[in-house]
């Protein structure tokens, strides 16, 4: 079992799932680089437009975010829907995003890696 995250726009890997709240431009819906499309676990639109003004704040961003994951509600049901296919086996999150490092995706694998998935 491994986690990786590419960009959507790349050759996807067979068991890719899109983490990213919002549509990625010039990507049709049936894109076959999309996969799996799980936006549930993506950061709330609030804390997503905070960071968006705040980019220099990952930390802070990263912090909020992991408080949002651990919240019981969708964000949590759809980690919880990603910790099952992480178990069964490797797994590609996909984001939009010009920069992953810098994103909400490695909030998520650590998040993932405090549920045994790797």
């Amino acid at each position: 079992m491994t986690v990786s995250i590419a960009r959507v726009y790349d050759a996807p890997d067979d068991h890719r799932v899109f983490v990213d709240r919002l549509w990625p431009r010039g990507v049709h819906k049936d894109d076959p680089r999309i996969g799996r499309w799980l936006k549930e676990v993506a950061p709330s639109n609030e804390l997503r437009k905070w960071y968006h003004a705040h980019p220099d704040e990952y930390d802070a961003f990263s912090a909020r975010y992991r408080a949002e994951l651990d919240e019981p509600g969708p964000q949590a049901d759809a980690l919880a829907e990603l910790v099952r296919l992480g178990t069964d086996g490797d797994l590609e999150l996909a984001t939009a995003t010009k920069d992953p490092s810098t994103s909400h995706v490695p909030t998520i694998v650590a998040a993932l890696a405090d549920h045994g998935v790797r």
